[in-house]
């Protein structure tokens, strides 16, 4: 059980504008209210472009759609529109075909723009369809949703499901830009708003115990969405991620600790046919279960495993977990991309701001936790 440590992040709390330098090349996060208006002049900044071309999900493009095509109608005739459905059982191999066939029928070429309007599923497979699209053109993304601008829109990892796990097909592959502006999150229903609140919880556990005490005393504000709450949050986590992902950009080391929640969470959306969680929600789950894990075979002080756990519950209710016997459980987790020869591995808290890769977990205890959370709820 011996994996490199996660240092605790520390940011400025003003909106600004994040650097994240990879080995690919740098970009920054815009992440500024009102920022939304700038994405003609952003779009415009990276030279010519011979066609511009948004892929955003239908219910998105209703609310931002109208004043981002007349900023890119200025600088591109005619921007193409591809839309497209954004669940996660529309993330797949089939949506990725729809839409680089859509980008051929609008003529979008190597000198060409992709522009991502929405959420993580929209991001990912926009994403993956700028990488894998002419062996590559270049990709804007405007996150729509909390888990999107805190997490999924940074880094450059994209991809799609098979019915054997989730994000087992996709690429690295890091934007020109990212535009995070925190107004558009006020449209968000309150339970998609809650599903972002758990990956934020994430970055508290593994890497930020300042942030965690912020959320253990500000969780109702962050909830409502004061203004204060979400402009202090934004760029800490959006700092955490370029830190994490700049030193690690393929996820051969460090950057793993970001699947914090996820190896439970994901097998949990797999297991329901994505039908119950939104990926958030799994993640909430997930961080319970880290959190127990840990606790029970002694790697994390029970104090702080209550502590975890009850900051998860703060950000209100979540669906309950169905009876799912562990081995079908055990069986999902075999799928996940952490898995080494067969082997089951979990990113858990070793303490508040701190998480590591564990290996040779018992499986009789992992068992007893996952038998636990049959029929749960919060």
């Amino acid at each position: 059980m011996l994996a490199r440590s996660v240092a605790c992040y520390s940011f400025a709390a003003a909106m600004a504008a994040i650097s994240v330098e990879t080995p690919s090349g740098p970009y920054v996060v815009e992440c500024a209210r009102g920022s939304l208006a700038r994405a003609g002049e952003l779009v415009g900044a990276l030279g010519p472009a011979t066609g511009v071309a948004f892929l955003s999900s239908p219910r998105v493009w209703k609310l931002w759609g109208a004043p981002l095509a007349r900023q890119l109608s200025a600088r591109a005739a005619r921007p193409a529109r591809i839309l497209f459905a954004d669940g996660e059982r529309a993330k797949t191999l089939a949506t990725l075909e729809k839409i680089c066939r859509a980008l051929a029928a609008a003529g979008i070429d190597r000198r060409g723009v992709i522009v991502a309007v929405g959420g993580g599923v929209v991001g990912d497979v926009a994403g993956f369809a700028a990488a894998a699209y002419l062996r590559g053109v270049r990709l804007v993304h405007i996150p729509t949703t909390l888990v999107a601008q805190v997490d999924s829109a940074i880094g450059g990892k994209t991809g799609v499901n098979l019915p054997e796990g989730k994000n087992l097909v996709g690429a690295f592959y890091q934007p020109a830009f990212v535009l995070a502006d925190p107004d558009v999150l006020a449209t968000l229903p309150p339970r998609q708003f809650r599903s972002g609140i758990y990956e934020v919880i994430k970055y508290a556990i593994l890497g930020d115990r300042h942030l965690f005490e912020f959320l253990e005393h500000r969780m109702a504000e962050l909830v409502r969405r004061d203004r204060s709450a979400v402009d202090w949050i934004l760029p800490r986590c959006i700092g955490a991620k370029a830190q994490i992902a700049g030193r690690d950009e393929r996820e051969a080391g460090p950057r793993e600790v970001l699947n914090l929640g996820h190896t439970f969470g994901h097998a949990l959306e797999s297991l329901t046919r994505y039908r119950r969680f939104l990926h958030g929600e799994a993640v909430g789950w997930g961080l319970i279960a880290a959190a127990r894990l840990a606790a029970a075979i002694d790697w994390l002080d029970a104090n702080d495993a209550a502590r975890m756990e009850a900051l998860v519950r703060s950000a209100g209710p979540l669906p309950p977990v169905p009876r799912i016997p562990p081995a079908r459980w055990i069986a999902a987790m075999r799928g996940d991309k952490k898995t080494r020869g067969g082997r089951l591995r979990f990113i858990l808290p070793r303490q508040i701001g701190e998480a590591r890769a564990a290996e040779n977990v018992p499986e009789r205890i992992l068992r007893r936790i996952l038998g636990g959370m049959g029929g749960e709820s919060a």
